[in-house]
């Protein structure tokens, strides 16, 4: 995989980028739940073959799979939310997965995200969100990103008018 530097986005900053992520399944101590479910790390670049998921690692019970083919999409409206996720203490990449049919099956990853705006939609809706360290080469992308698209806006306050010293309208 080509190390992707800054000066690479000297040209043209792409807006998207291919990743690949891992869940895991793993036997539950619960009495009502078999398994647990979970997304381990996501993988930039596109490391596909043929774009189906595949198991990656097994042990101890433990299942790890693939899922290619998904990809990172970043928008300019959106920069305030990744700047806050960059400079948080712990900056994350936010996957979004359906829920499977089966109780016994992984559910499949359909979104991945660098916004807290956009992830906290999808939470409001019931979906499974997972949090995951954000790889290097994506929070060097994202840094790019907002260092060429994003400018601070100071936050104001609106004063409030005074409604008592208005002159009043008629109605009539």
């Amino acid at each position: 995989m080509k190390k992707i530097e800054l000066d690479d986005f000297a040209q043209q900053l792409p807006d998207k980028m291919p990743v690949s992520v891992i869940m895991e399944k793993r036997p539950s101590d619960n009495a009502w739940v078999d398994f647990t479910f979970t997304a381990v790390g996501v993988v930039s670049g596109d490391v596909s073959q043929d774009g189906q998921a595949r198991k990656i690692h097994q042990q101890d019970g433990i299942q790890q799979y693939l899922y290619p083919g998904l990809s990172v999409q970043l928008y300019v409206d959106e920069c305030e939310s990744y700047y806050h996720n960059l400079m948080s203490p712990k900056p994350g990449c936010y996957i979004v997965a359906a829920e499977a049919e089966d109780d016994n099956e992984i559910p499949k990853p359909y979104l991945v995200s660098l916004s807290f705006d956009e992830v906290h939609a999808y939470l409001e809706g019931d979906e499974h969100v997972y949090a995951v360290e954000i790889p290097p080469e994506l929070y060097k992308w994202t840094e790019a990103f907002v260092l060429t698209h994003y400018v601070a806006v100071k936050k104001t306050k609106r004063k409030l008018k005074n409604w008592k010293n208005q002159p009043q309208e008629n109605t009539q």
